[in-house]
């Protein structure tokens, strides 16, 4: 056995063993673990079945991670993506009032898109088109609506009739756990230990449960049943596709494409460079690979219920630990795979605590989105803030995101502010014709009540 994974992985020409492999993925799995837990919680709170969200979320972590492994032979693991999931959640399904089988049909179709694109050699001239600024600026902004909406599911901040939102009342139970979990968290951050996501639910779990804000699982384990794969495929219904192909949503679906590709692209080449896999142009061998299974991997997500599944950076966790094959990765998705017969202590971790009439929070997970918000905000320090055509659309962006609790608005706004700008400037020639092609998109968007009672 060994000597047949030698082979198939190239473990000694990479210069790494068997052991090493695998403690690589023992180590990513715990360090991405988390998202076990606040998958469920988040798509749940827009309806998605909580128990069939689990199931789902650990069994296309598994084979997605599993595939990458085996097909791309580098270590790097995939599940549901933080940012991607809150688009569908808060944006697809809560916003727009769509059904949950819809916004996932949406995820289909954006990774359908991303595997054309990737198939057909045009993943350059995607990426040229949008200016480093507004790819950088998007995941700032996102980073900002995942701590806000960390903020919102600890209870530390709520709505406010006067102000629209407000401070909580941190003297409460589920906002003193989620408190608790986020600063030690940070602690454990800032001492720079693997897993501090996972250690901050784990706190405010065990917090929970002491001061009885969480109820007691009546199980840690159980066999899954049929109605725990209730997610799956639902989304490939043709009249759930066929919805989901509407003018209205077109920028949404971009807005999905835009999040999933380019975080991919960035993370495959920072984990690539970090296990010493790139060449001496600074580019990952099989890159082409990496990134058709990671386009699959996001419809397919969107086919099991559970959103786009893509490349996770936390994978250079394991790739600190010595991984360099895709050996690490298939370890991973083992891991996951065992995960689905853990839905109880899932639910445990991401059950509701009732705030008022109807509305619930999940404290438990909250320092997972904040700390994950966090994360993704330091980005910011990639913009050149003295040039007009980058600082104005990324701000518009940045603030945009999370102040209209939009992601596909406020990249509206970063786009139609550079080509603006540009054409303020006396650069009309430079921007490339994909961001002119998105403007009329995004004013339908803007435009949507007014187009549906007057035109359409």
């Amino acid at each position: 056995m060994a000597d047949f994974l030698d082979r198939r992985f190239q473990i000694t020409a990479r210069g790494t063993t068997v052991k090493t492999e695998a403690l690589g993925g023992l180590t990513t799995f715990l360090t991405m673990a988390y998202i076990l837990f606040v998958n469920p919680a988040i798509l749940s709170a827009a309806g998605v079945p909580f128990e069939a969200v689990a199931v789902a979320t650990a069994l296309a972590a598994a084979i997605a991670s599993i595939a990458m492994g085996i097909f791309a032979n580098v270590p790097f693991a995939l599940a549901s993506g933080l940012g991607i999931n809150a688009i569908v959640a808060f944006d697809l399904i809560l916003g727009r009032e769509l059904g949950w089988p819809v916004g996932m049909a949406c995820v289909v179709i954006e990774g359908l898109v991303a595997v054309v694109l990737v198939l057909a050699g045009l993943r350059e001239a995607v990426v040229r088109a949008v200016p480093m600024a507004l790819k950088l600026s998007i995941g700032v902004g996102i980073g900002l609506f995942i701590t806000l909406v960390g903020l919102r599911e600890g209870g530390i901040v709520v709505n406010n009739p006067a102000t629209g939102i407000g401070l909580g009342d941190l003297t409460k139970g589920a906002p003193m756990i989620a408190l608790a979990g986020l600063l030690v968290g940070l602690a454990l951050s800032a001492r720079g230990v693997r897993g501090a996501i996972l250690g901050a639910i784990f706190t405010s779990t065990v917090l929970g449960l002491i001061f009885g804000v969480l109820e007691t699982p009546k199980a840690v384990a159980a066999w899954p049943g049929s109605s725990d794969f209730g997610t799956i495929g639902d989304a490939l219904d043709p009249s759930n596709l066929e919805a989901a192909l509407t003018w209205s949503l077109v920028p949404i679906i971009f807005a999905l494409f835009m999040t999933d590709f380019f975080d991919t692209i960035g993370s495959a080449v920072a984990l690539g460079s970090s296990a010493k896999l790139t060449d001496e142009k600074e580019e990952l061998p099989g890159m082409k690979r990496v990134l058709l299974v990671d386009s699959a991997a996001a419809a397919g997500g969107g086919a099991f219920g559970v959103s786009s599944v893509t490349t996770y950076v936390e994978s250079g966790a394991g790739i600190d630990a010595g991984a360099r094959t895709g050996l690490a990765a298939v370890v991973t998705g083992l891991l996951f795979a065992l995960a689905i017969f853990f839905v109880p202590l899932i639910e445990l971790v991401g059950q509701g605590v009732m705030i008022a009439e109807e509305t619930f929070i999940h404290p438990a997970i909250a320092p997972a989105l904040i700390m994950v918000g966090a994360l993704m905000t330091r980005l910011v320090q990639g913009i050149d803030w003295q040039r007009p055509e980058d600082a104005i659309p990324a701000f518009l962006i940045i603030a945009g995101i999370p102040l209209t609790f939009s992601i596909a608005a406020g990249i509206g706004f970063g786009v139609i502010g550079y080509v603006v700008v540009m054409a303020v400037l006396g650069r009309v020639r430079e921007v490339h014709p994909l961001m002119w092609v998105l403007v009329p998109l995004f004013l339908a968007f803007y435009a949507e009540d007014w187009l549906s009672a007057n035109v359409f």
